[in-house]
């Protein structure tokens, strides 16, 4: 492969810390889908390492803190709700799917729409304002 990238399920897992990584596992399971596939619990309530799968894809994420790395991420809240970046997330049904955030209280900023290159997508902001991408659009078909 190239890059010597392994063999496996996911090349690519998508990282995020969350103020409450508690509140948030739950409600990105409950609002988007994802299960459960790993949770290590930290200190004080927090969690120290949780993966989150969908599909045969992945998100890691942990509780934000003031270490090494968590010095180098800011979460929306702290920047005027900027991202850098922003997951994508193949779905089959946009409009299905849409509905779940959507009565979990996510932040639509982008409804249901065609796109011009293929498929259909929408954008939501995460009950901390990280944003999501789900679309039809499938970029190995």
């Amino acid at each position: 492969m190239p890059g010597g990238a392994k063999a496996t399920t996911a090349t690519v897992i998508p990282t995020q810390r969350y103020a409450d990584a508690v509140v948030a596992t739950e409600w990105l399971c409950r609002a988007f889908g994802f299960e459960q596939h790993l949770v290590v619990p930290g200190e004080n309530g927090t969690i120290a390492h949780a993966q989150l799968t969908f599909g045969n894809g992945m998100i890691m994420l942990g509780s934000a803190r003031d270490d090494e790395y968590g010095r180098m991420i800011k979460q929306p809240s702290n920047i005027g709700g900027a991202e850098t970046q922003a997951p994508y997330v193949i779905v089959d049904d946009v409009d299905a799917h849409y509905a779940r955030p959507k009565a979990a209280g996510a932040t639509i900023v982008l409804a249901p729409k065609d796109q011009s290159y293929g498929g259909r997508l929408y954008t939501c902001r995460d009950l901390e304002g990280h944003l999501w991408n789900f679309g039809t659009y499938d970029p190995w078909a």
